[in-house]
């Protein structure tokens, strides 16, 4: 559907800006131990709605955009302790929280979606 195309899309932006940050924190002399789970969060993201789009049925496709929110839900959270730490300034972090919402949103709505679907 559409909305999916959407949500690959942005994911797959994020993933992408995630990635451009831990460059940015990496030059910056960040802890590589905290760069590596945003990057492994944050692009996981947009690899699961990826996968679930070739989903083995309604359940597999459910389980993978699951496991794609509990990423953002983690992606939020390390986001915001690099925030609080004062190692990604304020615009940054706002832009990047927002999206991170938004694509939360739409993943709760798709998983929603499906479940009644499959009622």
């Amino acid at each position: 559907s559409g909305f999916f195309i959407i949500l690959r899309n942005k994911s797959k932006e994020f993933a992408k800006d995630i990635v451009f940050l831990c460059r940015k924190l990496k030059h910056n002399g960040v802890e590589s131990a905290l760069i590596n789970q945003l990057l492994r969060c944050g692009t996981s993201v947009g690899a699961n709605v990826h996968e679930a789009q070739y989903a083995q049925g309604k359940k597999d496709f459910i389980s993978k955009l699951e496991i794609a929110l509990k990423e953002a839900s983690e992606t939020g959270y390390w986001l915001e302790l690099l925030h609080r730490t004062k190692y990604i300034d304020d615009q940054s972090f706002k832009a990047l929280s927002s999206k991170c919402t938004s694509l939360r949103a739409m993943l709760i709505t798709s998983c929603r979606t499906s479940k009644e679907d499959m009622k």
